[in-house]
């Protein structure tokens, strides 16, 4: 029996897309509260039934960022780098006291399949730097492919690398992760969110190169 987490509401902010989408409705399906988050509430409610429709019964709701962010314990964050300041400063004061899961890797097309680092060395650091030690970023979830999201009954071949300061925030976003149906790998302090944020270029070029959909990484010898 899946452990119950109907007291963990957890947001997505950019859950319009695909990674958020598909980790969304697998948290959902995995007891937990969960809100689509966007820009535009009415855009979040029109993803939020589209996925309940495929769910077969009413597991989201959608929101607006700022609201999705108020009623949350856990915001998880998966928009694009191009968006990622501009959606901290508008629910800054929300995260206050929370933690914050940063999915973002600051990649610059079009040349996505080459490393690129931001000026605060990882979007995860900048999140951090932004929001202050009142919030604690975990950075997570980068190295996973949306494609292998998509159905919530498939199991995700890959490990999720988890970086973070706060060990028991990083215990948090660990039940996450395997509420998603992945492996959790604690990756070290936050600082190593440079090395796993650049693995993602990497795997879109062995993409590429293989013709494969989504590779991604699996830790041996644990």
């Amino acid at each position: 029996m899946a452990e119950d987490r109907t007291l963990v509401t957890v947001a997505v902010l950019g859950g319009t897309g695909k990674e958020g989408s598909g980790l969304a409705a697998r948290w959902a399906l995995h007891g937990y509260h969960v809100i689509i988050g966007s820009r535009e509430a009415e855009k979040a409610q029109n993803r939020a039934a589209e996925l309940n429709e495929s769910l077969g019964g009413a597991y989201l709701v959608g929101m607006d960022n700022i609201s999705a962010a108020q009623q949350a314990n856990l915001v998880v964050l998966t928009v694009p780098y191009s968006a990622h300041r501009a959606t901290l400063e508008s629910v800054k004061d929300q995260l206050v006291g929370k933690i914050l899961v940063d999915v973002t890797v600051p990649l610059a097309p079009p040349k996505v399949r080459s490393v690129s680092i931001p000026e605060g060395k990882a979007a995860a650091l900048e999140a951090q730097a932004f929001l202050g030690d009142g919030v604690k970023v975990v950075a997570a979830f980068q190295n996973v492919s949306a494609e292998k999201l998509v159905d919530p009954a498939v199991t995700v071949d890959c490990d999720v690398l988890i970086t973070g300061d706060d060990a028991d925030a990083k215990a948090e976003v660990t039940r996450l992760v395997e509420a998603a149906g992945m492996r959790a790998v604690d990756a070290g302090l936050l600082v190593n969110a440079i090395a796993v944020e650049a693995l993602t270029p990497v795997l879109l070029y062995i993409n590429k190169k293989y013709n494969v959909h989504g590779s991604g990484i699996r830790i041996t010898g644990i």
